[in-house]
């Protein structure tokens, strides 16, 4: 039987199954396939805790961690109304296939739909044909406010 649930950043185990799915996901080649560091794993429940606009859901099956959406509450200037950003979305590959991911989002939805939000946010890689099917079947899309334009991307800069 598979439990979603908001988890408690204070609890020590939600805290260590969250560790524990995200440095499985980290080392995945969907997630750079490198474990998270040292200083990643001792800090980053705290670094959460200190921040507002956090959501975590965790999902179990028969009490187990399987999968985890780590999102973030933003606002677009546009809408002037506040999002939420699914940063990270995982499930452990022994339990993929089951729904879980689709679960997650719908309850990230749920929440985003309670704050008030706007719209849901995520990134998702090209190569991610797996996630991008699950994404889609949810009804995310490609972001783009005029399609002469093209879709949005994603950039970054290391600091």
């Amino acid at each position: 039987m598979t439990t979603i649930f908001q988890a408690d950043l204070s609890s020590p185990a939600h805290a260590g199954a969250i560790i524990a799915l995200l440095n499985e996901y980290a080392q995945d080649p969907m997630g750079g396939g490198a474990e998270l560091s040292a200083f990643t794993q001792t800090h980053l429940i705290a670094e959460l805790k200190k921040r507002q606009g956090v959501y975590v859901f965790l999902a179990t099956v028969a009490g187990s961690p399987a999968g985890l959406a780590v999102c973030f509450e933003g606002f677009s200037t546009f809408a002037c109304k506040p999002l939420l950003n699914i940063h990270d979305l995982m499930v452990l590959g022994n339990y993929r296939g089951r729904g879980i991911a689709k679960q997650l989002l719908a309850e990230a939805e749920t929440l985003a739909i309670g704050l008030g939000c706007c719209k849901l946010t995520l990134e998702v890689l090209e190569g991610n044909a797996v996630a991008q099917a699950a994404y889609k079947a949810c009804g995310f899309a490609g972001y783009e406010l005029d399609p002469s334009k093209g879709k949005a991307l994603f950039w970054e800069k290391k600091l």
